[in-house]
């Protein structure tokens, strides 16, 4: 076998992207929001809450994702906003790695609107690396309407530092032997990894690009920034030991994770993607006929810690609002307060044996009916689309968010 090639592919400015062509495509609307300012966050009628996408033309009026929704209609009046959509957004991830699983088996969701892909010996199937590369970029946008940004290198760090690179609707490589010319006279702040801490301390020590950051002494960067700064130093000199995760066909658990694209600092922001990541979670197990009796929340802060609950059921389940209300208790129990930039919902204890439900007396759930009306929406939204029909529990939290 040759050399190790690994890709990764990013969505471009996924929600808004994503938006876009759902409302022309769905929607009949003439205008495209890439093409105008427009913002995908806030609530348009109160003006509060933040911008967590944005199109090309917002940029020009320095508009910025995390931002106020308030200070970016300042900067630019009359910037186009609208409400986010989760279930659009998920429906638009999985069609987006349905296409990327017909190139490789190995295929790692990394976020809503990242993945890594295993692309080793597949040159005789798909041709060379830039070449396959092309075709699967070629592929998502001719089929989904949005484009894509494609990193090819010999592992996964240097292939998402290349995905970054240059954007929209391109592919560039950054292998070992281009990492000198094309990634070390990057500022610092580029590099995977390093926040606006770190970024500062490494100032105060005269490094302010990654090729710096590549030749300090190592022994210095960890006395000033412990064990984080062993690991990027590495990354500055292109070193990962990560192996790509690819999911496993016969799943043990079923769980569904997203690196978010904005911090989030509210819990009904909070619930409201942890609701997307279980209705996928909940379609995953239904489809497969099979049950969980354990599930997991992990809740990762801007500062890249990260914490996690577990709760054991008292039966095993299918049912989303079931698996959702305890996700939504571990939540609870979890956050600290902080800024969040990754949530995860994960399962385990799975089987796909019929199990009994220990009745009790002072448990009134009809746990037939909630069985029948997930199956039912499962089948509507099969035929017509994730945005078909949305759970009372999303309709009830809108309903709510217009009351604060």
């Amino acid at each position: 076998m040759g050399e190790t090639i690994i890709f990764h592919i990013d969505v471009n400015s996924a929600f808004l992207s994503w938006e876009a062509v759902y409302r022309k495509q769905q929607l009949g609307e003439e205008t495209d929001l890439r093409d105008i300012p427009s913002a995908v966050g806030g609530d348009i009628s109160k003006r509060h809450g933040i911008i967590l996408a944005k199109s090309v033309p917002a940029k020009k009026y320095d508009i910025r994702t995390g931002e106020p929704v308030v200070d970016a209609l300042r900067k630019c009046p009359g910037l186009v906003l609208v409400p986010p959509n989760f279930e659009v957004y998920q429906k638009s991830s999985e069609a987006f790695l349905e296409i990327l699983r017909k190139y490789s088996d190995k295929v790692e969701q990394y976020s809503i609107d990242e993945a890594f892909m295993d692309m080793t010996g597949t040159e005789r199937l798909f041709g060379m690396p830039v070449e396959a590369a092309t075709r699967i970029k070629d592929e998502i946008y001719h089929t989904l309407g949005f484009t894509v940004n494609v990193g090819i290198s010999s592992n996964k760090l240097l292939a998402k530092m290349a995905s970054d690179f240059r954007k929209p609707n391109l592919v560039h490589t950054l292998f070992p032997d281009e990492i000198e010319k094309k990634m070390w006279p990057l500022p610092v702040r580029d590099l995977f990894f390093v926040g606006k801490a770190s970024e500062k301390k490494l100032q105060s020590l005269g490094i302010r690009t990654i090729g710096e950051l590549a030749k300090a002494d190592v022994n210095l960067l960890k006395t000033v920034l412990k064990k984080h700064g062993e690991v990027i130093w590495n990354f500055a000199n292109g070193r990962d030991a990560a192996k790509l995760e690819a999911e496993p066909v016969d799943n043990k658990g079923y769980g569904n994770s997203t690196t978010l694209s904005f911090d989030v600092t509210d819990a009904q922001t909070a619930k409201s993607v942890l609701l997307s990541l279980t209705e996928t979670v909940g379609i995953r197990l239904r489809r497969d006929h099979a049950r969980i009796e354990v599930v997991s929340v992990t809740v990762r802060y801007n500062d890249f810690s990260e914490n996690s609950h577990q709760m054991a059921l008292k039966a095993a389940t299918n049912i989303t609002n079931e698996i959702y209300d305890v996700a939504c208790k571990l939540f609870d129990e979890l956050w600290d307060g902080n800024p969040i930039r990754l949530l995860g919902v994960s399962t385990s204890k799975a089987t796909k044996q019929e199990t009994g439900r220990q009745l009790s007396l002072f448990d009134n759930t009809d746990y037939e009916k909630l069985e029948k009306l997930d199956k039912a929406i499962d089948s509507i939204r099969e035929k017509y689309g994730m945005d078909a029909i949305q759970r009372a529990s999303v309709l009830n939290k809108k309903e709510s968010g217009k009351t604060h």
